[in-house]
């Protein structure tokens, strides 16, 4: 299966060492060298980082003399912002419709004699009142769970021993 470039890419970004060594190569252009001076690990392991890199399309190698630099390739970095922001369009559109619908909720529920469009079910009357709860009441003579309340004819062992 073919991968394309834009997976690449953001395949490429999932790892943290490769996002630093893109924010590196953002300020200047380096050398394989220059960036593994960064790091604790081996020119190797940098090298290998900088294949992937490459591979994505997100740096380049140049030549200059015994210099090898690497910089950045913009146009992958376009491509992955106009595809993000697609979707960041898309997400905003949606947030814009949810807030129209909120606030015209808000403006039916605040507007004079909305009380009066109301339901009977939706609003209870202004005079009625649900019948409150009784709210049990401790008792005095150890916990409410009933699976640790001591029986009278067994001692309590949060006690100690019958005297």
């Amino acid at each position: 299966m073919a991968v394309d470039q834009l997976s690449r890419a953001f395949v490429a970004l999932a790892d943290p060492t490769r996002r630093d060594i893109v924010a590196r190569l953002s300020v200047r252009d380096a050398t394989v060298g220059e960036l593994a001076e960064s790091y604790a690990m081996s020119m190797q392991a940098v090298s290998k980082h900088l294949k992937v890199l490459e591979e994505a399309g997100l740096v380049s190698r140049s030549r200059d003399a015994q210099r090898r630099p690497c910089h950045l390739e913009p146009q992958v970095f376009d491509l992955m912002t106009s595809w993000i922001e697609r979707y960041r369009r898309q997400a905003e559109a949606r947030f814009s419709r949810l807030d129209a619908v909120l606030s015209a909720l808000g403006d039916r529920d605040t507007a004079p004699g909305a009380a009066a469009d109301a339901t009977p079910d939706a609003h209870p009357a202004p005079d009625t009142h649900p019948t409150p709860t009784p709210t049990p009441t401790p008792d005095p003579t150890g916990p409410v769970n009933a699976g640790t309340r001591p029986r009278p004819d067994r001692p309590d062992p949060t006690r100690g021993a019958p005297s």
